[in-house]
């Protein structure tokens, strides 16, 4: 009787980098719960800063340039802040056959990407000398890369396959992303905004689709403006209503992409009681999230110079592209 012969797949080789960001991605690689024994048997790690040792110029040191393995798939966390940035960014492209922007920063310049309000010498100022924490001392200077005049995208200095954004992306989402690439299949987020599948209910999203504006301002300008400048008290957040619309608080899920969904397909955040930041950035690439948010709020009658730093904060996790720039001085 001729034996079985037994088919072993190799698995596919990952590199992870991170650039200007905090560790929360990497962190969530973790939270992947059950799913990670699905996912492992799949993968072989070969560079990956946070959780494995792998030294860029060789493991004593023997290396002439900076080298990163050859992979299958490479995720790529953090915006650009550095020119050492953009050589880890260039040599990941290189070595990986698909790259994953992985998470908001990598995506969108993320929340690093609140310095390009500022030049150089102003964030510093405010790091090393003004901070009330803070020993006023010299800008360090020995052993570190030059900066680059603002935080870019990762998609503004090498091509990227894939957008993953989030602060930190849900662990199913990475899940799905890095088994999409390994099987050399499409992933790509519903171009949707976080109030299409949100569990609260029913107040902008729908007015939005049926009612005239002029309508809208009639229906919301009494209630809401009355909210904010008489400071009367918002309402209780557990009684399900729409945050903006009905509530009076700020949810920017009016602007932001869908994708941050957990159990029976509904926004995280706004399920658990919290408004929408806007941490997926814009439904499509290329929207407007502060021209399109300034535009919800003139139509429930809130004024949006009641906001402080309103800029910043419809611009939180989307700085990049040239969004912020450097405020002029008068």
């Amino acid at each position: 009787m001729e034996e079985e012969k037994v088919v072993r797949v190799m698995p596919s080789k990952v590199a992870e980098e991170c650039l200007s960001v905090c560790g929360g991605c990497e962190c969530s690689i973790l939270d992947l719960g059950e799913a990670i024994f699905d996912l492992l048997p799949k993968l072989e790690f070969v560079h990956i800063p946070i959780l494995m040792d792998h030294k860029y110029y060789g493991q004593t040191g023997e290396g002439e340039k900076l080298e990163i393995p050859d992979a299958d798939v490479g995720l790529i966390s953090g915006g650009i802040r550095t020119e050492e940035h953009i050589e880890k960014a260039k040599e990941m492209r290189e070595k990986c056959k698909t790259v994953i922007a992985f998470g908001s920063c990598a995506c969108f310049g993320g929340i690093p990407a609140l310095a390009n309000m500022f030049v150089k010498d102003e964030v510093f100022d405010k790091v090393f000398k003004s901070t009330k924490s803070t020993e006023p001392g010299e800008y360090p200077s020995v052993n570190l890369p030059p900066w680059t005049d603002r935080v870019y995208a990762l998609d503004e200095v090498i091509k990227v396959d894939v957008s993953l954004p989030g602060c930190p992306p849900p662990p199913n989402l990475i899940a799905e992303a890095i088994t999409a690439a390994v099987e050399n299949k499409p992933f790509k987020l519903e171009e949707k905004p976080v109030c299409e599948n949100c569990p609260r209910r029913p107040g902008l999203r729908v007015m939005l689709r049926l009612l005239p504006r002029f309508i809208l301002k009639s229906l919301f300008k009494r209630e809401i403006k009355a909210t904010v400048e008489a400071k009367r008290p918002l309402g209780p957040i557990e009684d399900g209503r729409c945050f903006l619309s009905e509530l009076g608080y700020l949810c920017l899920g009016h602007v932001t992409r869908a994708g941050c969904r957990g159990k029976e397909d509904v926004p995280r955040c706004t399920a658990a009681g919290f408004p929408c930041r806007g941490c997926f950035g814009p439904v499509r690439a290329g929207r407007d999230m502060m021209v399109e948010m300034m535009d919800a709020l003139v139509i429930v009658g809130l004024n949006v110079r009641t906001i402080p730093d309103y800029v910043a904060t419809f611009n939180r996790f989307v700085g990049a592209h040239n969004r912020l720039q450097p405020h002029k001085v008068t």
